[in-house]
């Protein structure tokens, strides 16, 4: 792999970890209980960790990678 690629791809992970934050305040924000309706209390707060357990989970595989990548791209041996 080209070390621009390499980079590109490594900061490419890490902006998709500020796109999981997005998604997982939007869903938050959507299962919210509100006074006019929305989803019972219990339900939002089981949809927020569910949801939050996936995201956690993606965002720790994106770091992983993008840290790999982006030593890479220096040059710098794998860590494996």
């Amino acid at each position: 792999m080209s070390m621009n690629y390499a980079r590109l791809a490594g900061l490419g992970a890490f902006g998709a970890c500020a796109g999981f934050v997005a998604l997982f305040a939007f869903i938050g924000y959507l299962s919210r209980h509100t006074a006019t309706g929305g989803m019972m209390q219990t339900l939002s707060v089981v949809t927020w960790i569910s949801v939050g357990l996936v995201v956690i989970a993606l965002i720790a595989v994106h770091i992983a990678i993008g840290k790999e990548l982006l030593s890479l791209s220096r040059g710098e041996s794998r860590g494996v």
